[in-house]
């Protein structure tokens, strides 16, 4: 584990992401987020694939830090993760119980005789891969760990400059599409106003856009838009490519204040990422801060999964239209850009082809995924967002406690008629709107219940305009 403090004060012999070698991008000599921090549990270990890596992540609380481990016991392969943290604190395998320290070394076999030492071999050990912990994600390096300690973590420099300054709103799930499908979507401003009409755009602020590379290299590359979105009435935009998983729009308007639209892209296999996307705030009124820290961080999620639904489908599908024309190598005959409005898209395959940065190289997607598949929710976030998960349970026992309130007071309603007499009639209101009211909590609660499941079927942007149609009509 590299603590805060070791990574702000690498010695001067650092290393760029990516390796030495000026010509090549190496994938696995870089750091990736892989959790965030709140919602990682310390009593059970968490398994997680970066890079086609199987890893189990856990808390150790003899050096109080997350650890993370290859997700295979040296006895017979099978997965840590499926394991427990023991009553001492160490990660201790599922199937005969040898248990690791956070250094990775073997504390013990059960199954060795007394005064044997074959725990204390290095076959018997775990395979640690470096972690550290920065603005609120937990970092894994993949590569050479002789490396990680030289190598800066892709943080949001802006925060870091003045993070008192800023309300962020966090999300993030895991998408049926490579990191660079990803990365390629989320620099493309020029989408925005059609893919997500109705959501967080409108095809009325479609305009020109006129991208610029500033400035490109092997460790990514910065853009420039002058006139900025929805046609020029917000200010310039800035936006940041940070090599190999990090991008940022960066914003300045009078309406709004400064925003960002941070992304990080962790790839997970070939055609699988996690993203983790960050949208930090700089209000110029205190009022939009107020509420965003009102609402609760689960219904921000539901919001943040639509919107990841709108192109999520037609992205899983493009990648691979793509990869039956040549992939990325053959770009040029396979994309038409004849605007600068692909100017980071071009920019980015530029850098994946120069560095030869591609994380697969030479893989094959798998076949095409159903759209029911596509907008799962809770394999693909809820079950790993502590936020979700609480939430979720909590209106499941909720729309339980309804249901028995509900038949208790059916079954209990003609008894108090009996007994009762016949009933005043603000009486008779009020035992008739009680089973109502329940009745429609129940129901809101299970359409609530539901989008923790599943995204919609049709995107806003695919919905009839209630105007055009009341025209019509």
């Amino acid at each position: 584990m590299l603590t805060d403090d070791r990574i702000s004060t690498l010695s001067t012999n650092t290393l760029l992401a990516g390796g030495s070698d000026p010509t090549r991008f190496y994938p696995t000599e870089a750091w990736y987020p892989v959790h965030y921090v709140r919602d990682l549990d310390k009593a059970k270990p968490t398994k997680f694939t970066l890079l086609e890596q199987d890893l189990v992540i856990w808390w150790d609380q003899q050096a109080n830090c997350w650890r993370a481990f290859a997700d295979q016991c040296p006895h017979r392969l099978v997965p840590l993760s499926e394991g427990r943290i023991a009553e001492d604190g160490l990660l201790e395998c599922p199937y005969h119980g040898w248990a690791f320290k956070g250094d990775g070394a073997c504390d013990r076999i059960p199954q060795q005789p007394m005064g044997d030492r074959a725990n204390e071999s290095k076959r018997a050990c775990a395979t640690v891969f470096p972690t550290t912990e920065q603005q609120g994600l937990l970092f894994i390096y993949p590569g050479n760990s002789e490396n990680a300690s030289r190598v800066s973590v892709p943080i949001i420099e802006p925060l870091a400059e003045e993070p008192d300054k800023w309300i962020c709103l966090n999300t993030f799930r895991d998408l049926p599409y490579d990191a660079l499908t990803l990365l390629e979507n989320v620099l493309d401003a020029s989408h925005v106003p059609f893919t997500h009409h109705r959501s967080v755009g409108n095809r009325s602020n479609a305009s020109t856009v006129e991208l610029e590379v500033l400035e490109a290299g092997k460790q990514g590359f910065d853009g420039f838009w002058e006139a900025g979105p929805r046609k020029g009435t917000l200010g310039s935009q800035h936006t940041k490519f940070i090599a190999p998983n990090l991008m940022w729009h960066d914003l300045t308007s009078k309406q709004f204040g400064r925003t960002m639209t941070v992304v990080y892209a962790t790839p997970t296999r070939k055609g699988e990422c996690r993203v983790f996307a960050r949208f930090p705030f700089q209000f110029s009124s205190k009022l939009p801060a107020f509420f965003i820290q009102l609402t609760p961080r689960w219904y921000s999620h539901i919001g943040n999964n639509a919107i990841l639904e709108d192109d999520q489908i037609f992205l899983h599908h493009q990648e691979r239209y793509l990869e039956a024309k040549g992939g990325g190598a053959n770009l040029a005959k396979a994309f038409y850009l004849p605007t600068s409005a692909d100017a980071y898209v071009s920019a980015l395959r530029k850098w994946v082809t120069e560095y030869e940065a591609d994380p697969f190289p030479g893989q094959v997607l798998s076949p095409p995924l159903a759209d029911a598949v596509l907008l799962d929710r809770y394999q693909s976030h809820t079950q790993h967002c502590a936020s979700c998960r609480a939430a979720l349970a909590n209106i499941q026992q909720i729309r339980l406690g309804l249901a028995i309130a509900g038949a208790i007071l059916w079954a209990v309603l003609p008894l108090l008629t009996l007994w009762l007499g016949a009933p005043s009639v603000s009486v008779a209101i009020l035992m008739a709107v009680i089973p109502l009211a329940a009745g429609g909590l129940w129901l809101w609660l299970g359409n609530l219940e539901r989008q923790f499941y599943h995204g919609r079927a049709v995107p806003p942007r695919n919905l009839p305009d209630k105007k055009k149609l009341e025209k019509k009509n």
